[in-house]
């Protein structure tokens, strides 16, 4: 009942927003949304990476506009996380996912603000920025976009998929038709609804990869440790790449480690035999205040890009052009 309300209300405002655009906000350059259809663990951060590479090599000065989730330091106005001479925020002021977006693209503007469009402003007017890409805007109507990409899992629409809170979708799976092109994050999705040739939107395939470890090599077993949205699929991962893992560690999404959680974690590798500890890139920047670790801590880069590459980055040069073109 109380999902059938919720998905009911979250229709009706995107209703709302499609049919009075004037009270959408408008930035001046052109607008890429990167979002989810569901809660979590698409995919959409390093997604976001992968735009903004796409855009640099294009010859563009993107910023990435992020309202920097679970900020522990939430400032009003904007928060400018890089800029093209560098990082300007630490931890505290940016949040773990601009922050390590801001260390994965360098020449790239990242910002951090609840307020996209005052980020975008200020982006434009200081920062000479060509083009906008909105972290997690697939939900975020009141700011206008020209390019909305959402990632999509089979499982987002498969029979019983249900909208919060007894579900896990943000929006009901209809609401797809405002996408300009769907990133499917597994095979399944082109089973269910249009095919691609008669889809309203475009529909790409998406590749997933487990990068090398950084700062060294790993000889030997690890423990694995995970702050985020679906931590057992980065262990899987970690086991599918011949990473051998002696114990694996889970914690909500975006955790604040403490001194006694990488103390318990570097105890458990010494009693296991392990020789290090694996996380992801986005947990590392949480663990970089703590360090000296006591044992080695390798952050383990994943990559999400949409498949064919080429033809994607063809499509969206188009996109951006006729946008461009339209405004």
């Amino acid at each position: 009942m109380l999902s059938t309300l919720y998905a009911a209300v979250a229709r009706r405002r995107r209703e709302f927003f499609a049919s009075r655009p004037d009270r959408r906000l408008r930035l001046r350059r052109p607008v890429i949304s990167i979002g989810n259809l569901a809660v979590g663990g698409r995919g959409k951060t390093p997604m976001v990476a992968c735009i903004a590479r796409l855009l640099l090599e294009m010859g563009e000065q993107p910023a990435v506009l992020s309202r920097g989730y679970a900020r522990r330091r939430a400032e009003d106005g904007v928060v400018v996380v890089s800029d093209a001479n560098g990082i300007r925020a630490d931890l505290d002021r940016s949040g773990d996912e601009p922050l390590m977006l801001a260390k994965q693209l360098p020449g790239c503007a990242v910002l951090s603000s609840p307020d996209r469009y005052a980020a975008g402003r200020l982006a434009e007017h200081h920062l000479g920025t060509t083009v906008h890409v909105l972290d997690d805007g697939f939900q975020h109507l009141q700011l206008d976009r020209d390019i909305d990409l959402v990632i999509v899992a089979g499982e987002d629409l498969a029979p019983g998929a249900t909208t919060l809170p007894g579900g896990r979708l943000r929006e009901p799976p209809d609401t797809l038709l405002a996408a300009d092109a769907v990133l499917a994050a597994d095979e399944s999705v082109l089973s269910f609804g249009p095919t691609p040739r008669n889809a309203p939107f475009e529909i790409f395939r998406t590749r997933r990869t487990l990068g090398a470890v950084r700062d060294g090599e790993v000889d030997g077993p690890s423990v694995a440790a995970a702050g985020i949205a679906r931590p057992e699929q980065f262990f899987d991962d970690l086991r599918a790449a011949g990473h051998r893992l002696a114990q694996t560690f889970s914690f909500r999404d975006h955790h604040r480690y403490s001194a006694r959680d990488v103390e318990r974690l570097v105890h458990a590798a010494k009693k296991a035999g392990a020789a290090s500890i694996l996380t992801t890139e986005k947990d590392f920047v949480r663990l970089l205040p703590f360090r000296p670790f006591g044992l080695p801590v390798h952050a383990v880069p994943l990559t999400m890009e949409p498949d064919p590459l080429p033809e994607f980055s063809s499509w969206l040069s188009g996109a951006l052009a006729a946008a461009r073109d339209i405004s």
